[in-house]
């Protein structure tokens, strides 16, 4: 570990402060303190936010959801009114990490960690997310948990969070507050596939904090629920999985909102699986027809193809899970 110096901040004024002039946020430090140790994030000042008050979960105008920017991710779990009206945000939570993780972890920075990718880890290996232009060793090396959706030449890496698949799929806005003021942000938009500039991950500015994360209204009754596949049942990170949330009126799916992760350089979208469903009746003819389109413009690497047909099976499965309940 590189020397840094170390600074808490009391305001949101002096955090904006301090990182106006370069310093790191840190909270709950599970992602950054790691990446500190293995000398892939060397910050000349780390700035500890884990006192400003942004730990509350709200329930907004419209009837959507706020949540703090540094609500845990246990407790965003157990929150009542989460699992009551976003379920798929509990369960996609509950499915991450390990508990003794969760109780440290924040929202923000669940959707700020970087990716478990071992050669973006190793600083002896070649990578353009660390050190842009240096090339990919993934492309060539042994890419399984790899992504096959949103890649370009320069990164083949996943996002590894769960619970931004699940903002991702419910549309959520991620609200930001920096040295020139407030800003909203669509989840989609905030973090940003690689192109040819991998080492920008997401649409953050200089100096701004991650306040919270908003989850619009949407129509009632919504069921919700995210799966996930992975080689072993405890704290490791996903293969597939598919956050999915389905209105249905007078038996026909009015709303459908999917997206995947563990397969994309982000939380995927997958637009073409919810536009197969709005407007049908449910039924298993429908989740495996609308699923055949979940891995539309994948580029599968060497070691892992298999996820094209994984991803599939996982949207279908889910699909089928969550239309019984709905």
């Amino acid at each position: 570990m590189h020397p840094f110096s170390f600074t808490k901040a009391t305001t949101i004024r002096e955090a904006l402060n301090a990182g106006r002039r370069g310093g790191r946020y840190i909270a709950g430090g599970t992602t950054l303190v790691d990446l500190m140790r293995e000398t892939v994030e060397r910050p000349e000042t780390v700035v500890d936010i884990s006192d400003l008050p942004l730990r509350e979960v709200t329930v907004t105008e419209r009837g959507g959801l706020r949540i703090g920017a540094l609500v845990s991710m246990a407790e965003t779990a157990a929150n009542r009114k989460v699992r009551t009206v976003y379920p798929v945000i509990s369960e996609a939570l509950e499915l991450s990490a390990s508990a003794q993780l969760r109780n440290m972890a924040t929202i923000g920075g669940n959707i700020m960690q970087r990716t478990r990718c071992t050669y973006f880890r190793d600083v002896t290996a070649d990578c353009n997310k660390r050190e842009p232009g240096s090339g990919c060793a993934a492309l060539h090396g042994f890419n399984r948990m790899h992504a096959i959706l949103g890649t370009s030449d320069s990164c083949v890496a996943t996002h590894p969070s769960d619970v931004a698949v699940a903002f991702a799929a419910l549309e959520a806005t991620v609200h930001l507050l920096g040295p020139e003021g407030e800003r909203r942000v669509p989840f989609t938009d905030f973090l940003l596939r690689p192109g040819n500039t991998p080492n920008r991950e997401h649409a953050i500015r200089q100096g701004e904090l991650i306040t919270a994360v908003e989850i619009p209204a949407h129509p009632r009754p919504l069921k919700s629920g995210y799966l996930k596949v992975r080689d072993r049942q405890s704290y490791e990170f996903a293969l597939t999985s598919a956050a999915v949330a389905l209105h249905v009126r007078g038996g026909v799916i009015r709303e459908a909102k999917v997206a995947a992760g563990g397969v994309a350089t982000v939380p995927w979208k997958l637009s073409a699986v919810e536009r197969a469903l709005i407007g049908e009746r449910p039924s298993d003819r429908l989740w495996a027809e609308a699923a055949s389109h979940a891995a539309d413009g994948a580029r599968p690497l060497e070691h892992n193809r298999f996820k094209v047909e994984l991803l599939k099976r996982t949207v279908e499965r889910q699909l089928r899970t969550v239309g019984e309940m709905a």
